[in-house]
């Protein structure tokens, strides 16, 4: 098994890394590319060490079974052809391809059996968000279907990379030394501060980042639910959380939701209100699963449920879900391009 990582120095492609050695991924041999500023780099995996190659039009994907990139939507766009053209399957955290008809967007908790149809050789990972709240949602559809969703989301400073990360430490820092503060990686002072703001705006006034949850859940789940989400930026350093509201056909108790999410592939329950018990991104960081609680009815809708959920963005967010593709597809015996 020939494993390639695109994008190996930054956030993402550290965590694959982690991940990949975890979870005992099978790799014979692992190849590492990045941008000229990475190139040269090296990083030891599994007691070897492996050195980042510069990322070119050339024949260094020739045997590869797999490549995980990370390197943001323009790079993914530009080398996709060179990455898949000798059957390496391309595994892609950006958001290059996610809406494209002839690429499956996949959580393997939800749609797993979609990666087995890939006509170009791509399989897109989703959006943070969304993975996390499909996760989540997808044991709830099982016992009705979900009509309508609300999301409000609480995303930590690791959705935008390790720099981003670096910054709201630095500016902590800088606080409280009373120095002027760094400001590059947001619109705004990030430390003790909230910024309603994830992405570019578009026409209809929700941010590229609202709209992914919109499209992205309904490719996922197959579904013709709408999801109206206000995405916010938090001063946490990493793990996202979300507060979600939803809508079913028929009225559900807090009960069989919980009871569905507890026997859930990649959920934990951890809903023990009276005790202070909740799901918090200071407890969720560096875990697999999606923590849930807070479960309850809607008070202002007979069919509603509302719950809170928090999950390492990197990881499930990110690492974790594509490797997880992987696996399935390393079950499956599939590789290269399949129409």
């Amino acid at each position: 098994m020939r494993v390639a990582i695109v994008g190996a120095s930054g956030a993402v492609g550290q965590e694959f890394l982690r991940v990949l050695d975890e979870r005992n991924f099978p790799i014979d041999e692992l190849l590492l590319f990045g941008s000229q500023r990475s190139a040269g780099t090296k990083y030891t995996f599994r007691g070897k060490e492996v050195e980042v190659k510069l990322l070119q039009h050339n024949d260094d994907f020739k045997g590869v079974d797999i490549a995980f990139t990370s390197a943001g939507a323009g790079t993914s766009k530009e080398f996709a052809e060179t990455i898949t053209k000798y059957g390496a399957v391309m595994i892609d955290n950006s958001s290059a391809f996610r809406m494209d008809e002839d690429v499956p967007l996949v959580v393997p908790e939800c749609n797993a059996e979609d990666a087995l149809v890939r006509p170009r050789g791509i399989i897109a990972n989703p959006n943070c968000t969304t993975i996390m709240m499909v996760v989540v949602l997808q044991p709830i559809e099982h016992l009705s279907h979900i009509r309508s969703i609300h999301v409000a989301s609480y995303q930590s400073a690791s959705g935008a990379g390790a720099a981003a990360m670096n910054e709201l430490q630095q500016q902590y820092r800088e606080l409280a030394e009373g120095k002027p503060v760094t400001v590059e990686k947001f619109a705004y002072q990030l430390a003790y501060n909230v910024i309603p703001q994830i992405d570019v705006f578009q026409d209809n006034g929700y941010t590229k980042e609202e709209m992914k949850m919109f499209n992205e859940t309904r490719k996922i789940m197959h579904t013709d639910a709408r999801c109206s989400a206000m995405c916010v930026r938090i001063s946490s350093l990493r793990s996202h959380s979300e507060a979600v509201w939803i809508e079913t056909e028929q009225p559900l108790t807090p009960g069989q939701v919980r009871e569905a999410l507890q026997k859930a592939p990649g959920v934990t329950v951890v809903d023990d209100p009276a005790n202070k018990q909740y799901p918090m991104p200071l407890f969720t960081a560096g875990k697999d699963n999606i923590y849930v609680g807070r479960i309850r009815r809607d008070l202002a809708n007979e069919n509603g449920i509302t719950l809170w959920l928090s999950g390492d963005q990197i990881k499930k967010g990110a690492a974790l879900n594509a490797v997880q593709i992987a696996e399935f597809l390393v079950q499956q015996g599939e590789f290269g391009t399949r129409s």
